[in-house]
């Protein structure tokens, strides 16, 4: 796979290393992210040793270790009967020479031997303090790296110098790598994501169509099973897992709703439901203006835009896809994309704004996200308690231009938003991928801020002159 970006994540890797003294860095994050090439890229022109554990017995991964420890330091394999050993034995050789020693899926060691990290411990207290090297400990399962690398109960607290949650690439991220103009862009990144691995396998030379066809609804292709083998990897009987993936894509976003849908109920819900937030596969949001961030009035939406399409669309399909792929594209995706691309418009919308924000096309806002109540919604609601000051902004994936209508609603919508003193300096945006009628950003003051699909690209991209 191509290296692309992670300029501050590579920044923060070179800046340990060349630190006075040794470090124990900490890269974890989601399946996929780009974890073990960001590692890679580092170690390129550094000297190294690197580790990749696997899933299978304690002894042969303890062999492995020791066979790529010794190949480094040119010395014949020794004979090494447990984990203390094995990290003395590494710690001897440091002594020499400052080196990179990675080990990644380090989750992997700790399944097989929960006394590991008490080993990597004594490792960094008996031996890596006393050189010039460096240990980094990588894994993609991120509850067992908060609990047994990060965690206060973890003998390895307290050891980290430093650590990298690295997370999927923002649009603005991706957008470096999608060529298409900006609204196909955003079509493509709604399916894949910021997931490179995704990303990457989209040939940008072919049209979305084909993209979606051979990569994702071929039965040979990598993404038609993903979703399931991430699954499979992670949990031991994935199917309610499953069901509750598809319930929410398809749009059932409270526990109850879930419930309903899936046939499972509410008391036993909320624990899958804590397993897939903690995977990072689903979020939980309350709408902005909540004190209460435990608010009932949370929902649920999946956290990956490629598990979204295709639990939206691949998996109530399977059966039709396996037998017509262009039936099942033409039928069913392609007149119900636009709804499904509407809600990533909302979060590159977000996005758009915490640039504008940065870039000071925005006044700055401490909070910015959803915000409902009954039957009202507002797809994006900017906080400045500080200066008393709201945005209030709608987002529309529509064919049609936007008009007098859409303003008139929101401003209709703005006072139900209870946030702040009765005069309250409020500011409006509204994004729209089809335009806005002629003459009305004439029409409305200078609190009204109105973007197109170009305008918006120009922003995200610090003027570049992608085609609209």
């Amino acid at each position: 796979m191509t290296f692309h970006d992670r300029t501050e994540e590579l920044d923060a890797l070179v800046s340990a290393f060349e630190s006075t003294g040794s470090d124990v860095f900490v890269v974890y994050g989601r399946r996929r992210v780009g974890k073990t090439e960001l590692l890679k890229e580092f170690c390129a022109d550094r000297p190294h040793i690197y580790f990749l554990a696997a899933q299978e017995a304690e002894n042969r991964q303890r062999e492995k270790f020791i066979d790529q420890v010794a190949a480094y330091f040119d010395e014949r394999v020794p004979r090494i009967d447990g984990w203390d050993e094995a990290f003395e034995y590494l710690g001897e050789k440091l002594r020499s020479e400052e080196v990179v020693v990675v080990i990644d899926e380090f989750p992997y060691l700790v399944e097989e031997n929960d006394s590991v990290p008490s080993y990597v411990q004594g490792f960094v207290d008996e031996h890596l303090q006393q050189t010039e090297s460096m240990l980094v400990l990588c894994g993609s399962s991120v509850s067992t790296m908060e609990s047994e690398v990060l965690g206060h109960e973890s003998p390895l607290y307290g050891r980290r110098t430093a650590q990298l949650d690295v997370q999927p690439f923002s649009f603005q991220d991706a957008r470096e790598v999608i060529t298409y103009g900006i609204a196909d862009a955003i079509r493509s990144y709604s399916i894949t994501g910021g997931t490179p691995m995704y990303l990457t396998l989209f040939d940008y030379q072919q049209s979305l169509t084909e993209n979606i066809r051979d990569q994702v609804l071929s039965p040979s292709a990598v993404l038609y099973n993903e979703p399931e083998f991430l699954l499979r990897t992670e949990l031991r009987n994935p199917a309610r897992y499953m069901s509750i993936l598809e319930a929410v894509a398809l749009g059932h976003t409270t526990p109850n709703e879930i419930a309903g849908a899936t046939g499972i109920d509410v008391g036993p819900l909320s624990k899958y439901l804590q397993t897939l937030r903690r995977l990072r596969l689903i979020d939980r949001e309350v709408p902005v203006t909540a004190t209460d961030k435990k608010s009932k009035r949370s929902r649920y939406r999946v956290a990956d835009e490629f598990l979204r399409f295709w639990f939206r669309y691949v998996e109530p399909n399977r059966s039709s896809i396996e037998e017509a792929p262009g039936v099942v594209y033409d039928g069913t995706i392609a007149p119900d994309l636009p709804t499904h691309v509407a809600t990533t418009f909302e979060d590159i919308c977000q996005e758009a704004i915490w640039e504008g924000i940065r870039r000071g096309d925005f006044e700055p806002y401490s909070e910015v996200g959803r915000w409902w109540y009954g039957e009202d919604e507002i797809d994006i609601v900017g906080l400045a308690p500080a200066d008393d000051r709201i945005l209030l902004a709608e987002c529309k994936w529509t064919t049609d231009p936007v008009g007098k209508p859409l303003v008139e609603s929101l401003r209709a919508k703005a006072p139900n938003v209870r946030w702040g003193p009765e005069d309250r300096d409020e500011r409006f945006v509204l994004f729209s991928k089809s335009g806005f009628i002629d003459g009305l950003e004439d029409d409305l003051g200078e609190h009204w801020s109105l973007y197109t699909l170009s305008k918006m690209d120009d922003l995200i991209t610090s003027g570049s002159t992608v085609a609209d």
